[in-house]
């Protein structure tokens, strides 16, 4: 009797027992194929160089018995097996919860290949393992933007002042490049931080963090949000005056509480990184009233969440982002509103990280959304 054949893929660095326990449970529905992601794609996508080089990788997958054969895929990006699926034919191709992407089930079912997504769970008493929390430099955070960002670049806040609000959230995902999580300052703090952030007051370390990110001379400047939500732990909105790089005035939620309220309604699913020659300043439409709007829902999105009000936090969370899109159209695409579409039966808003063009799709929903991604808040404060 012919075995089906199953397919996988991923980089599988710094090989653990989450990444056997996933292996195992994939070749229980028939002969194990791995599609082994290439040191270039890795970098590509993640913005550092594999612990173990792709040959490295392959010897150790390969040495596995519930492993039938390991390749190593052809292409670039997130679809970097698609080539070696196609040659493959698989029956099934499988995935855990991080690593499903719409991108992912619809190649798929164009190729009519059974899509399955794994549970993340670990063997028997054995921690949870990723390797994302076995890296070193793990403690620096990410931050998400939740509502009114843009307005702490000057070219929008000369129209109207206003707040904007992010999270700061840990490292338990290593987020893709380009893709709206603030990676590069991220990578910035890295550089200058080596694997933690210094016991300081974290708006000295945000301001730091700033300037280094900021070159004198930079011609296309990176918005303060970006080090605000890194290294601020909570929930943050700051207030930007006109034309101001830097905000006036900070407030901050620390309520765990209200934390683990907006934890357990908030979702991100993986879409495709921004295209390298992705521009969302091209054909902008920032006036008075547009930038009003994302104020104004800015101010509705942080007293919702105050109060714990699902209404009017997801009425400002969507005001916000539909005032970001009619500032910057570029942010939106028929791909996109596709995958929004696919999750209008659960989710009450949503919103693109960053820039938008791709990046992640976040969704506030009190239903549970099926293999999307959930975020840790930030809490700790480093320099206490």
């Amino acid at each position: 009797m012919n075995r089906k054949k199953v397919f996988v893929s991923g980089c599988f660095d710094i090989l653990h027992s989450g990444h056997i326990a996933f292996l195992k449970e994939a070749a229980q529905f028939g002969d194990l194929y791995v599609g082994l992601g290439s040191d270039k794609t890795i970098y590509d996508l993640k913005g550092r160089k594999t612990i173990n080089s792709e040959d490295e990788r392959f010897y150790m997958l390969e040495a596995l018995s519930c492993v039938h054969k390991v390749s190593i895929n052809k292409g670039s990006g997130i679809l970097d097996f698609s080539e070696d699926m196609r040659s493959l034919d698989p029956d099934i191709f499988i995935v855990n919860e991080d690593g499903h992407t719409p991108d992912k089930e619809q190649l798929c079912k164009d190729l009519r290949i059974d899509y399955k997504i794994l549970k993340r769970i670990p063997y028997a008493n054995l921690p949870v393992r990723s390797s994302t929390s076995l890296r070193k430099e793990t403690p620096i955070p990410f931050r998400i933007d939740l509502a009114g960002t843009w307005i702490d670049q000057p070219y929008v806040s000369k129209f109207c002042p206003g707040w904007a609000i992010t999270a700061s959230i840990e490292p338990t995902i290593e987020f893709n490049e380009r893709s709206g999580m603030a990676t590069s300052t991220r990578k910035k703090a890295i550089e200058l931080w080596n694997d933690i952030l210094p016991m300081e007051k974290p708006e000295k370390l945000a301001k730091i963090l700033f300037r280094y990110d900021n070159d004198p001379g930079t011609k296309d400047v990176s918005g303060s949000q970006d080090s605000i939500g890194i290294t601020m732990p909570g929930i943050n909105r700051f207030f930007y005056d006109k034309e101001n790089y830097w905000p006036s005035k900070f407030e901050t939620i620390t309520d765990l509480s209200i934390i683990k309220w907006l934890e357990e309604r908030i979702y991100t699913v993986t879409l495709w990184p921004r295209p390298a020659d992705f521009v969302v300043l091209e054909n902008t439409n920032i006036s008075v009233d547009n930038v009003k709007n994302l104020t104004d829902a800015a101010e509705m999105t942080w007293h919702g969440l105050i109060k714990k009000d699902i209404k009017t936090f997801t009425q400002g969370f969507s005001a916000s982002f539909n005032s970001q899109v009619r500032m910057f159209p570029k942010m939106m695409n028929e791909k996109i509103a596709k995958a929004i579409d696919s999750h209008r039966d659960k989710a009450l808003s949503w919103k693109l990280s960053g820039a938008g063009g791709g990046g992640y799709l976040i969704l506030i929903s009190e239903e549970e959304i099926q293999n999307a991604i959930k975020i840790k808040i930030r809490i700790k404060d480093y320099w206490i």
